[in-house]
């Protein structure tokens, strides 16, 4: 065996097919690798063993600065408010949750027991001047919203630059 037949793409014919590709041993190994690599990683990507629609353990979020102040808005789909912890810091706000399903089925002639964890954890950062005081969280239909108030130093020391033409 030459070291040609082991690369699919040394292998091409003029009209750009694979030739011998299915017959190789090698090639039908590495793409079975391949294959069983995505899978895994597909599966990785979510939490709770694909039960949930976060992606990565890590909520999808939105985060608005109003006059007001800030607005973050997390989904959290399937969790309940019980299962959502919220913390803040003068640098940061941090959203933990933890899920736990447990189904037992008996019938019949047989039994079924399933349990899932998973747990979704996020940290935003935050621009100086939050007042933690006047912080508050609500919880709706799988939504927490968090809206944190600016101090009013923290807006003064704004300031606008202008943008000229090079």
């Amino acid at each position: 065996m030459q070291i040609k037949d082991l690369l699919p793409w040394a292998q091409r014919e003029e009209a750009g097919e694979m030739k011998g590709v299915e017959q190789n041993p090698l090639s039908t190994l590495q793409r079975e690798v391949n294959r069983a690599f995505e899978a895994f990683w597909s599966q990785a990507n979510r939490p709770f063993g694909g039960l949930s629609a976060v992606g990565n353990g890590v909520p999808r979020s939105d985060v608005v600065e109003t006059d007001e102040g800030i607005e973050v808005t997390v989904e959290l789909p399937g969790l309940e408010q019980k299962d959502v912890e919220v913390t803040l810091t003068d640098e940061a706000l941090t959203i933990r949750g933890e899920k736990q399903i447990e189904r037992k089925e008996e019938k019949r002639g047989y039994y079924v027991s399933e349990r899932s964890y998973g747990s979704i954890f996020r940290t935003i950062p935050l621009p100086a001047g939050v007042d933690s005081e006047k912080a508050e969280a609500m919880f709706k239909n799988g939504v927490l919203t968090v809206r944190l108030s600016q101090r009013p130093e923290a807006k003064a020391k704004e300031k606008k630059i202008e943008v000229k033409t090079a």
